[in-house]
């Protein structure tokens, strides 16, 4: 078996760090990815990336599954990205091979929560980098709270559509953007000839990071919601704004709050990744493979 070749780097190669700051709202975000993409291109000696992966809570090990990483790039060294600031996700993003096929996946082991008080700017940064690397499709994954009681920690659901209760969006100015069909019902069909078993709920995304109360677990339902968490919809929106396709897929991790009478821990969210990695990493690999 081949070893796979891994490159690490300590140095980053960028201009100044006025010019990168996403925080500044003279800087063009889409001028800052384009910087991001040229590093990534050197670093990983890949002109282009086709597939883009954002790895959710509970997700990090399904990443294994997907291919032969060929290089491996530190967040830190890269243009309007940062550290990693959440247990068990990964401060690097990787150059997967997809198969035989010469095309690559760029698949990112963390994210930018809203949480974190960084900006939307810098939320959405890794979806349009993405963009600016020549990917045409990204996978955006979470870990979240399920609303109904048949989906039990460990099971995969398709994104159909969101509802985004963080009061912000991605999008600047004047630019009026169509989410109609934002989660590809034709991704969703080849998920589905991979596991004929996946089911499909609406995402709502809170602000966090405090779990929500059971009374807004309850609203969410009311409002036509099947899944909580924290993060997937404003990426989402960027990558439509960016013209990417994209499959979204939540982990169901946990019981939403009132949902189940056990108290909500992150220690939970990431067991119920481990229990159900293998599954998740060949359902990525397979949908990759397919896309």
């Amino acid at each position: 078996m081949r070893t796979p070749l891994t490159r690490r780097y300590a140095a980053p190669v960028t201009d100044t760090a006025a010019a990168h700051d996403l925080s500044d709202p003279a800087t063009d975000p889409f001028e800052v990815a384009r910087a991001a993409a040229a590093v990534i291109a050197e670093r990983t000696g890949a002109e282009r990336h086709d597939v883009a992966l954002v790895l959710g809570s509970g997700w990090g090990q399904a990443g294994d599954l997907v291919g032969e990483t060929l290089a491996t790039v530190e967040n830190t060294d890269v243009p309007g990205f940062g550290r990693a600031a959440v247990a068990g996700h990964s401060g690097s993003m990787r150059s997967v091979a997809i198969g035989d096929t010469g095309r690559r996946a760029l698949v990112y082991g963390t994210r930018t929560h809203f949480y974190e008080g960084r900006g939307v700017r810098a939320v959405v940064h890794g979806v349009r980098t993405a963009a600016a690397a020549g990917c045409t499709t990204i996978v955006i994954t979470n870990g979240c709270g399920g609303l109904r009681p048949e989906w039990a920690p460990g099971t995969p659901v398709l994104i159909s559509d969101h509802i985004n209760l963080t009061a912000h969006s991605p999008i600047e100015g004047a630019n009026f953007v169509d989410l109609t069909d934002l989660y590809s019902p034709r991704l969703r069909a080849v998920a589905r000839e991979v596991d004929d078993t996946l089911d499909e709920g609406v995402y709502v995304q809170f602000r966090g990071p405090h779990y929500e109360t059971p009374a807004e677990v309850r609203m969410a339902k009311v409002l036509g919601g099947d899944l909580v968490g924290m993060s997937t919809s404003l990426e989402s929106i960027a990558a439509r704004q960016s013209g990417l396709e994209v499959l979204g897929i939540s982990l169901v991790t946990n019981a939403a709050a009132g949902i189940s009478p056990d108290p909500l821990s992150h220690e939970e969210v990431l067991e119920a990744g481990r229990a159900a990695a293998d599954r998740c990493g060949r359902l990525l690999a397979d949908v990759v493979g397919r896309e």
